[in-house]
């Protein structure tokens, strides 16, 4: 039912779009020049609803419609790598921001130097996991290094993993004697006791050496609770990866962060690009890239889904 409604919301939506335009166009042909400057802006608000409708047209996988957790890892590049996911998850918020995506940072690890080793999002909005999936494998940067006295070019690595947050009651038992459960003091700054007691956790399943943070909450049984939800939804998934036997899933064997390995490129010198591999789509304004306008990359990414399972 629930997919139902949501059909004949957006067919209602379409339907709506239609008669606008149908209506704008009539107008048009009996208007002056000023009249239709004051519509224009009312037809381009249509126009780019029906660009975002035919985007959701490519979310159709099974997961596309869920919230996600968000996670970057610094690779190959010491410093610079660390300096590179602190960029990424900027970037990846400006994002979030320009598309109404509410996010909450559940886990962050400082480089040693400067920038961030690690840093989890919990990313919630209407198709969430659709969009972000297109953002999953190694991100290159190259760029003269600020950390190099001499200036020198530098090149580094960083992945991003994003897993669907399964919207619904999840029955997986776990074995306590699976689990390892590590309590430590949260990095948070500042804190109202937030950085002051050991309240964030860290829990491995020890069968599948998967590893799940959180210190966002203040409460050591609230991160563990919070903790507890993302391993059993990754259990899940894993689960079900098995007995479906797919290698499409987020838990196909992970590339390592380094050179070979990237699926997107962020040139800064020594000529200005962003490429993505996969699509072969790319834009020239890195600046405005790091500032989180990458909707074209995303939009390029699902395109290429949807034709290439047309053609199975």
């Amino acid at each position: 039912m629930s997919t139902l409604n949501n059909l004949k919301k957006t067919q209602e939506e379409i339907n709506l779009i239609d008669s606008n335009l149908k209506s704008f166009k009539e107008l048009i042909e009996i208007s002056d020049e000023e009249e239709i400057y004051s519509m224009s802006k009312e037809i381009e608000k249509d126009i780019l609803r029906v660009d975002e409708l035919k985007m959701i047209t490519l979310l159709n996988d099974e997961y596309d419609k869920e919230d996600c957790i968000f996670e970057i890892h610094s690779g190959a590049g010491g410093t610079e790598a660390c300096d590179w996911v602190l960029m990424l998850s900027r970037m990846y918020q400006k994002y979030f921001d320009n598309n109404l995506f509410k996010y909450e940072i559940l886990d962050y690890l400082d480089g040693d130097e400067a920038g961030l080793k690690s840093i989890t999002f919990s990313v919630k909005g209407e198709y969430a996991y659709g969009f972000l999936k297109s953002e999953i494998g190694v991100h290159r940067l190259v760029r003269i290094s600020p950390f190099d006295s001499n200036a020198r070019r530098h090149t580094s690595f960083a992945s991003v993993l994003v897993t669907p947050l399964i919207n619904k009651d999840i029955n997986i038992d776990i074995n306590p004697n699976d689990l390892r459960i590590d309590v430590y003091r949260s990095s948070g700054k500042g804190g109202q006791g937030v950085n002051t007691t050991d309240s964030a956790v860290r829990i491995t399943h020890i069968p599948t050496n998967i590893v799940v943070t959180c210190q966002s909450e203040r409460s050591q049984i609230q991160n563990k609770e919070t903790a507890l939800k993302l391993l059993k939804n990754k259990l899940y998934l894993l689960e079900k990866e098995k007995q479906e036997q797919e290698k499409n899933s987020n838990y196909k064997e992970q590339k390592n962060i380094e050179f070979g390995s990237q699926i997107r490129s962020y040139i800064m010198a020594p000529y200005q690009l962003v490429k993505d591999h996969r699509t072969n789509y790319e834009e020239t304004d890195v600046e405005k890239i790091l500032n989180g306008k990458i909707e074209n990359f995303i939009e390029e990414y699902l395109k290429k889904g949807s034709n290439e399972k047309e053609n199975i």
